[in-house]
């Protein structure tokens, strides 16, 4: 008898143990930002298993949790020339939530795996329709245009992108240095202008300052004391006047007007004198004339008595 009720014991605490054992496989715990799809024989359940404890048959219901938290995946720097025909190498980042679970393990086999590479693709596309200055200073709108690339083949696998950012843009040294080059001669011509700027507002100024001056001498005076004690106040030994340009000119003209009047009486003297020489010069002609005529009369006389 005793023999009997151990065996009934024995087997009582075999079935316990199989069913707790057979409890513990139905059992799954799902946390707050997973959800659960069940698969009966090879085929998916179409209610979703929320946070908590989720019931399965054992040995006849799989689980698969699926993360519904916002996913960070970089994408690889890739290689491309610009539509500019510069060569760069753009790296970005991806951020993406799963919306449906039952859409992103059925309808794609790795949803992460296919992200990844469809970033890789739409960042290459978007290298070679942009120009330099784009990738440079328009990110925001090629972010966008990223962002779309990638969304439309990701809602057909229950993925939402959230948003994507080019992080960085890597550049050749030698496309470094043209542009600093560039940059440098845009900051020159910049200063240039305002330089130029600055002098045509002051030349305006200076020409209102000089009307005023004008229609009041007295005010010209008053500048140059002030000038003076301006210039006194620095304890120099050496004290600069300036001088009016106005009495220079006066002096010029002066110095003309006497010269003038002093040459006057020397150019009369030399053109007397040069009138005296053209007459003497014509007497002479007038005497050597009729001396000529003597001359030849008596050369033709003798050649008739020779004859």
């Amino acid at each position: 008898m005793s023999a009997v009720i151990v065996t009934i014991i024995s087997l009582l605490g075999a079935l316990i143990v199989l069913g707790l054992c057979a409890l513990g496989a139905s059992l799954r715990v799902v946390k707050q930002y997973e959800r659960g799809l069940v698969f009966r024989f090879g085929r998916t359940l179409q209610r979703v298993r929320g946070p908590g404890l989720a019931v399965l048959i054992p040995g006849v219901d799989r689980l698969h949790k699926v993360n519904m938290q916002v996913v960070t995946m970089p994408v690889p720097a890739q290689d491309g020339i610009t539509r500019d025909n510069v060569t760069v190498r753009v790296d970005a980042v991806i951020y993406f939530q799963v919306t449906d679970p039952w859409q992103a393990i059925v309808n794609v086999e790795d949803y992460r795996s296919a992200i990844c590479q469809v970033a890789q693709t739409s960042l290459r596309s978007i290298i070679g329709k942009s120009e330099l200055d784009d990738l440079l200073s328009n990110r925001e709108h090629l972010n966008q245009g990223l962002e779309m690339m990638i969304d439309s083949p990701a809602l057909g696998w229950g993925i939402h992108i959230d948003r994507v950012e080019i992080k960085d843009v890597s550049l050749p040294e030698t496309m470094k240095r043209s542009m600093s080059r560039q940059a440098e001669a845009e900051r020159e011509r910049r200063s240039r202008v305002i330089s130029a700027e600055g002098e045509l507002q002051a030349s305006a100024k200076l020409a209102q300052a000089a009307e005023a001056m004008a229609s009041t001498p007295s005010a010209l005076q008053l500048r140059l004391l002030e000038t003076v004690v301006e210039v006194a106040a620095e304890k120099n030994s050496t004290l600069v006047l300036p001088f009016p340009v106005e009495l220079l000119r006066f002096l010029e003209q002066s110095t003309g007007s006497a010269t003038a009047q002093e040459s006057t009486p020397a150019q009369e003297a030399e053109a007397a004198v040069r009138g005296e020489d053209a007459e003497d010069h014509e007497d002479g002609a007038e005497r050597l004339v009729p001396v000529q005529r003597l001359v030849e009369e008596e050369h033709a006389e003798q050649h008739a008595d020779h004859g």
